[in-house]
C-alpha cells in the first residue's frame, strides 16, 4: 500500500543527484578577472596571445590564479580586485591599443564541474554588478542617411530613363534636383513616382531654373525610424553576444531609446568600446588615373590625398587611392556567409544583396568593366582595403564574393561583422551607470538571508505543529530548492533580485502542498482509519487539491511572463519553475520518505503527525 517500486526510488535519487551537481557551481561565487580581446575581430586569438599575456603579467610582477584561452580571447583570474586593476594596467601597457583589456568577473567553479556542463546561473546587473547605458538614437540622422541612399538611386534612375538634369544634391532630409525646362522636370517626376512611391515630390521655380524636391512621406518617415531602431538593436545584440558578455540586456525603451545592460563588465570605458564595435562594408571605385602617378600616390601616403579621393592600404601594405563616392554600403547586405572561391579554393565571403543593392551593383559593374573596385571593411573607425579586384564583367543576381581572406577563420569573422552590420543611425549615451560587484554581493547577501530566514521560520513551524511529518516536509522543501536552482542553472537563466523574491515565494507556496497532505492524513486518522490507510488516502485525496491550486498559480505566472518584461519576466520564470518542482518534491519525494519510514511496518499503530 505504502511502497514504491525500486525504479521510482532510483529515479528520485538520480534526480536529486543531478540537482545537487548542477546546483553546486552556484556556491563557488565569482573571482575578479581581466579579459583580453583583439580590437579587430579579424585578428587571431591563439596560443601566441596567451603567451604574451602570461609574459606581460610576469614582467609586471602580477600573480594570477589562472590564465585560460577561449575562442573570444584570453582570460586571467586574480585573487582580489586590487591585483585585477594592476594586471589590467600592465596588460594594456604591454599589448598596446590593438587589444581591448576589460575588467570582468568569472565563475570560480572548479574545472571538473565545468567539464560536466554544470555552470552557475547568470546573475543580473543588480546582483553581479556591471554597467548600464541608456542610448538615444539620432532619428534625424536616420532620415538623412535615407535621403543619401535615395540621392544615389534617383541619379541612377534618371540616367537609365535618359532624363537630363543640371544638378542633384541632398539638403537635410530631402533631395533637390534642378532642371533647365519643365518637360525634363515632368519626366523626372513621373519616373520617380513610379519607382519610389514613398517619396513626396514638391516643385518650385527660381528664375529660369526648375527644381524638384523629394522627401519621404510621413508614413515612410515613421517606418524608416522604426527600421533604424530595430537595426541598431540587432547590431548591438550581435556584437555584444559575440563578445561573450553573460546574459546582456539590450531592449527598446520608448520610440527612440535603447537600454543596454552588461553584467560583470566593470569598466565603463571598455563597455563603450564594446558598443562601438560595429563594422560595415563600403564599395568604392579606385581612381585609376591618380594611381598611375607615383608622385600623387606618395603625396596621398603623406596625408595629402587629391580632391574627391581618399587613400587606404591593402593588407599587404600597398596603397590604394579610392574615390569618396560610395557605390554601395553594408546596409544593402541581407546575408554574409564564409565559404571558398571556386577557382582558387581560397577562403572567401559570399554576400547577398537586397533588390536595390543588386540593381546598383549590376549597373556599376556594367559601366566600369576593366576598372578596379575597392571593397573596404570599416571597423572601429579604421578602414582597410580587403581586396581591390578588376571588374571582368557585369555582375548581376545580387550575389557578391569577397576574396583575399588569409584563413577560413578570418572569412568567418568578416562574415560575422557584415551580418552584424552598421548602426542605421548614430546613438548618443544619455545615461550611464556602473554598479560595483560589492553592491551586487550585498544584494545577494540580503536576498539569501531573507530566503533563509523565511525557510527557517517555516521549518520551525512545521516541525512543532506536525512533528516527524513536519520534518519530512522540511526535507522535501529543501529538495525543492535544489531542484529549482538546478533547473535555473541548466537553463542558464539570469537571476535578479525579483528572481530571488520568486524563490522565497515558491518556498512559502510549496509548503502549502505538505500542509494539505498532512491535514488530509490527520482527517483520515480522526475518522478511525488505520495509519497505513490514512497515509495512502491522505496523499491520494490531496493530489487533486494540490494540482488545482498550483495550476491556477501557474496560469498567473505564464501571464506575467507573456505580458511582462525584464525583472517581471525573471520573477515569472522562477515562479513557474518553482511550482513544477514543488509538486514533484511535495508529492513524490515526501511520499518516498514516508514510504521508507512507515511503509515497511506491518503493524503500524501510530504516525508522528
Amino acid at each position: 500500500m505504502n511502497r514504491y517500486p525500486l525504479w521510482k526510488y532510483i529515479l528520485i535519487v538520480a534526480a536529486l543527484l543531478v540537482a545537487f551537481i548542477y546546483t553546486l557551481p552556484n556556491f563557488f561565487g565569482d573571482v575578479p578577472a581581466v579579459q583580453v580581446m583583439p580590437l579587430r575581430s579579424t585578428e587571431k586569438v591563439d596560443a601566441v596571445l596567451l603567451q604574451r599575456v602570461e609574459a606581460a603579467l610576469k614582467t609586471a610582477g602580477v600573480s594570477s590564479t589562472g590564465v585560460s584561452l577561449d575562442p573570444r580571447g584570453v582570460k586571467a583570474r586574480f585573487a582580489d580586485s586590487d591585483t585585477q586593476i594592476k594586471a589590467k594596467d600592465a596588460l594594456q601597457t604591454a599589448l598596446g591599443s590593438s587589444y581591448t583589456v576589460a575588467l570582468n568577473l568569472l565563475s570560480a567553479s572548479p574545472e571538473w564541474l565545468t567539464s560536466m556542463g554544470a555552470l552557475p546561473m547568470n546573475l543580473g546587473l543588480d546582483l553581479r554588478g556591471g554597467v548600464h547605458f541608456l542610448l538615444q538614437v539620432d532619428m534625424p540622422k536616420a532620415l538623412e542617411k535615407a535621403a543619401e541612399r535615395y540621392q544615389g538611386d534617383i541619379r541612377t534612375l534618371l540616367r537609365e530613363k535618359k532624363v537630363r538634369y543640371t544638378g542633384i544634391g541632398r539638403e537635410g532630409e530631402s533631395v533637390k534636383l534642378r532642371f533647365r525646362d519643365a518637360a525634363q522636370l515632368d519626366a523626372a517626376r513621373k519616373a520617380i513616382e513610379e519607382a519610389y512611391p514613398d517619396l513626396q515630390l514638391d516643385e518650385s521655380q527660381i528664375g529660369e531654373e526648375f527644381a524638384l524636391v523629394a522627401k519621404l512621406k510621413q508614413v515612410a518617415q515613421i517606418k524608416t525610424q522604426e527600421f533604424a531602431l530595430k537595426q541598431n538593436l540587432t547590431t548591438l545584440r550581435n556584437r555584444v553576444n559575440e563578445l561573450g558578455v553573460a546574459e546582456p540586456v539590450i531592449q527598446q525603451q520608448g520610440i527612440d531609446r535603447i537600454v543596454v545592460q552588461l553584467p560583470g563588465v566593470q569598466d565603463t570605458a571598455k563597455a563603450k568600446e564594446i558598443l562601438g564595435r560595429t563594422a560595415t562594408l563600403e564599395i568604392r571605385m579606385v581612381d585609376e588615373e591618380r594611381m598611375q602617378d607615383p608622385a600623387t600616390v606618395q603625396a596621398a601616403a603623406a596625408g595629402q590625398s587629391p580632391f574627391g579621393t581618399e587613400m587606404y592600404f591593402e593588407r599587404n601594405g600597398q596603397p590604394v587611392i579610392v574615390k569618396k563616392t560610395v557605390v554601395l554600403t553594408g546596409e544593402y547586405i541581407t546575408d554574409a556567409q564564409p565559404g571558398f572561391d571556386n577557382q582558387s579554393n581560397q577562403a572567401a565571403v559570399h554576400i547577398n544583396l537586397d533588390g536595390r543593392g543588386a540593381r546598383i551593383f549590376k549597373n556599376v559593374t556594367r559601366e566600369n568593366v576593366g576598372k578596379r573596385m575597392a571593397i573596404l571593411l570599416i571597423e572601429k573607425g579604421k578602414t582597410e582595403v580587403v581586396t581591390a579586384p578588376v571588374i571582368r564583367e557585369e555582375i548581376g543576381g545580387g550575389r557578391v564574393q569577397i576574396t583575399g581572406m588569409d584563413s577560413t577563420q578570418e572569412a568567418n569573422d568578416v562574415a560575422l561583422l557584415l551580418r552584424a552590420g552598421a548602426l542605421a543611425a548614430p546613438m548618443e549615451i544619455v545615461e550611464e551607470r556602473t554598479i560595483g560587484p560589492s553592491l551586487g554581493a550585498d544584494n545577494i547577501e540580503r536576498g539569501m538571508n531573507s530566503t533563509l530566514i523565511g525557510f527557517a521560520a517555516v521549518a520551525v513551524f512545521m516541525v512543532i505543529y506536525y512533528q516527524f511529518f513536519g520534518l519530512i516536509s522540511v526535507l522535501s522543501l529543501s529538495t525543492n530548492v535544489f531542484l529549482l536552482l538546478a533547473l535555473l542553472s541548466m537553463m542558464q537563466a539570469t537571476l535578479t533580485l525579483p528572481g530571488i523574491a520568486g524563490i522565497a515565494l515558491t518556498l512559502g507556496m510549496a509548503i502549502d502542498a505538505n500542509v494539505i497532505i498532512a491535514e488530509r492524513i490527520r482527517e483520515e486518522l480522526r475518522n478511525g482509519n488505520s495509519p497505513q490507510a490514512s497515509l495512502a488516502a491522505g496523499y491520494e485525496r490531496a493530489w487533486d487539491t494540490i494540482l488545482d491550486s498550483n495550476i491556477t498559480t501557474l496560469i498567473a505566472g505564464i501571464a506575467l511572463f507573456w505580458l511582462g518584461s525584464g525583472p517581471v519576466r525573471g520573477f515569472a520564470v522562477t515562479l513557474c519553475l518553482g511550482i513544477l518542482t514543488s509538486m514533484f518534491s511535495a508529492v513524490t519525494v515526501s511520499r518516498a520518505m514516508v514510504n521508507l519510514t512507515y511503509g515497511r511496518s506491518k503493524h503500524l499503530t501510530k504516525v508522528s503527525i
